[in-house]
Order: structure tokens, then sequence, then C-alpha cells
């Protein structure tokens, strides 16, 4: 039998994933006491309200883009390197984007008309991305003001190909999309 907290795990994981497929208007707690077995009534003793949900939500895209960003500081020392790595572990998701498009941007935009806190909650993963990318470009030699550009200029080229190659239903446009960002990452020099 699931803990407590396991419960609160199923139907946060739940929920992120029927938001991300059908959307967070649509999605009823009562598809998500279906989706993760789990009765209805007992939804509300984890969470009152769907803007509850979208909340824990919203701290599962924080929470996993922390972590891939820690697995790659952990897994190499060079800034260039971790550039590719995180290129290549945001390319791993190709083909659910091209699907249902980025569960960010998505949450991001549905949660904020009901719950502006999960809205900006969501959009810190951006933040922690466009963070990082521009630490490690800075950490190339490229100046801060600069490498913010790049790095901001990196996260749109991502989230506009994911938009474009779902609208699409086009793989090759996001796969063009990380190529790009490659010579935009990979290919920015230092200036004396």
């Amino acid at each position: 039998m699931p803990r407590q907290n396991d419960k609160r795990e199923i139907l946060t994981a739940t929920a992120a994933g029927l938001f991300w497929r059908q959307g967070y208007t649509v999605t009823s707690l009562a598809d998500i006491a279906v989706s993760s077995g789990i009765p209805l009534g007992n939804i509300y003793y984890y969470f009152k309200t769907k803007t509850d949900l979208a909340r824990s939500v919203a701290d599962i895209f924080v929470a996993e883009t922390e972590d891939m960003l820690t697995q790659i500081v952990a897994s190499d020392q060079d800034p260039r390197r971790r550039l590719q790595l995180l290129i290549d572990k945001l390319a791993q998701s190709l083909k659910s984007r091209v699907e249902h498009g980025c569960p960010i941007a998505l949450g991001i935009r549905d949660f904020r008309r009901d719950s502006p806190e999960a809205a900006s909650r969501a959009a810190e993963a951006f933040s922690l991305l466009i963070g990082f990318i521009g630490r490690e470009l800075g950490r190339s030699g490229i100046r801060p003001s600069t490498a913010l550009a790049i790095a901001r200029n990196a996260v749109a080229e991502w989230q506009g190909g994911i938009m474009l190659a779902h609208g699409l239903r086009d793989p090759t446009v996001l796969a063009e999309s990380f190529r790009r960002m490659e010579r935009l990452l990979l290919g920015a020099k230092a200036h004396a």
C-alpha cells in the first residue's frame, strides 16, 4: 500500500502528465483520480484544489531542472562539454515534445489565470536553464552581458523549435533547432 507521500507524488505526477497531454483547463480532479487509481475523495486530503496541484506540478518542473543541471555539473568540469551535455539531455525528449509541446511552457500559460504563483514557479525552470547557460559561457571567457543574451537566445531557440515542431508535427524542425543551439552555444567566442 502506498505511503502518504507516495500518494501525493503519484497524484502530482499524474496531474503533470494529464495537464501536459490534455491541458490544465480541461483536466478535472476526477480525471486525475481515475488515472492515478486514487479515489477522488482521497485527493482532497492531499490537494484542496486543482490550483494546489498546479503548484505541486510547477515544483516538479523546477526540481527536475535542478536535478538535470546538478548531474551535468557533476559529470564534467569543462564549460563547453557541460553545454553539450545540456543540449544532449534536452534532445532526449524530442519525440514527446513534438507530440505534446513543452510541459513547462504549457504549464506557465495554463496556470497563469487560476494560479499565478504556479505559473511563476514553473517559469523558474527556464530561469535556471538561462542562468546555467550564462554561467557556463562566462566560465569560458564570455562577458556576462553577452553570455546572458546568448543564454536567452538558446532557450528561445529551443522553445521556438518545440512550438514549431509540435505545430507542424515535424521532428526535423526540433532537430534543426538543437543544431542551431549547438552552434550558438559552442561557437560563442570570448572577447578580449
